[in-house]
């Protein structure tokens, strides 16, 4: 029996007060790798906001990592993302400080407190994405895949239940997005569950998975055509 991460079940997610998606149900298991496709506006980013707590679950049913999103209170906020990894298309890095500072200044808002400790799972975090030797520099002095490599890292601090990856190469060249999609699939391959939100089809066709899409206000899962050998 596998364990469910993420259970959506009859609901609706709202943009402001614009319903985007209506009846949605969704499933992902324990070790599940799932993209989730649409068009730009399509509620993509809409539910992804409503997972990580940061649009509110009005209707229907939701559970994540063992959160209730329709009774999520403010104070519960803090807790839910610990147990998520979330990696933006837009990395989020704050650009006046190095790489390991940006990776420190999350596990200390998360509660570490033992130096040792926190440069041990930098230095952790940090090799599994290939960026061991470039913790000291600042942001601004590395590529855009360098930063989203650091970003996915910063994900990984918390040992996350489930990562949400929103467009995460959508700010990348080609190549770089399959180095990116790359590293996702390396921490998929050690365990962890992985939620990412893409219109880029030609990763998709590169590295097919289990795939959602979002379209006219719904949400179905994608037959693959298996490509002919």
């Amino acid at each position: 029996m596998s364990e469910t991460i993420l259970s959506l079940q009859n609901t609706q997610i709202f943009q402001r007060d614009n319903l985007v998606l209506s009846d949605v149900n969704l499933q992902i298991n324990k070790g599940e790798f799932v993209y989730l496709i649409g068009k730009t506006g399509s509620g993509k980013s809409s539910l992804m906001r409503t997972l990580y707590g940061d649009l509110p679950l009005e209707k229907g049913e939701g559970t994540i990592v063992g959160f209730n999103l329709k009774t999520l209170k403010e104070n519960e906020i803090p807790f839910l993302r610990r147990k998520l990894g979330i990696v933006f298309q837009d990395f989020k890095l704050l650009n006046d400080r190095s790489v390991f500072e940006n990776l420190l200044f999350v596990l200390k808002a998360t509660g570490w407190k033992d130096i040792s400790q926190m440069k041990l799972k930098i230095n952790e975090v940090l090799s599994k994405v290939g960026m061991e030797t470039k913790d000291y520099k600042m942001p601004f002095q590395l590529s855009g895949g360098e930063q989203q490599r650091v970003a996915i890292a910063r994900a990984l601090l918390n040992d996350p239940d489930l990562i949400l990856a929103d467009e995460p190469t959508g700010n990348l060249d080609p190549a770089t997005s399959v180095d990116v999609l790359n590293v996702l699939k390396e921490i998929h391959s050690s365990g962890k569950t992985i939620l990412m939100a893409t219109h880029d089809y030609a990763l998709i066709l590169k590295f097919p998975s289990k795939t959602i899409k979002c379209e006219g206000g719904e949400l179905f899962e994608v037959v693959q055509q298996k490509s002919a050998k």
